[in-house]
C-alpha cells in the first residue's frame, strides 16, 4: 500500500494536533499525588520523528523524485 497525498496530509496534521495536545498536558503542573500514566514528552518526541517522515515522505510526492543523500 502506497500512502497517496491526501493520506499524508492527515497523518501530518493528526500528529501535529497530537503533539500540541502532548505539549498542552506536559506543561501542567504536577499533581504530587497522582500518577501520570503517560510521559507526554515521549509522545512528543514520537510526534517529531514522525512529522520529519510525512514531510520528508511529502516531498517525495510533490518531486517526484525519491530523496537520496547523494548528489551526483
Amino acid at each position: 500500500m502506497e500512502l497517496s497525498l491526501p493520506v499524508t496530509l492527515t497523518i501530518l496534521v493528526l500528529t501535529g494536533a497530537m503533539f500540541a495536545f502532548a505539549n498542552w498536558r506536559a506543561r501542567q503542573p504536577a499533581e504530587p499525588l497522582k500518577v501520570r500514566m503517560i510521559n507526554y514528552h515521549v509522545v512528543q518526541i514520537v510526534c517529531v520523528v514522525v512529522v520529519l517522515l510525512m514531510v520528508a515522505h511529502l516531498v517525495t510526492l510533490l518531486s517526484g523524485q525519491p530523496m537520496s543523500g547523494k548528489r551526483f
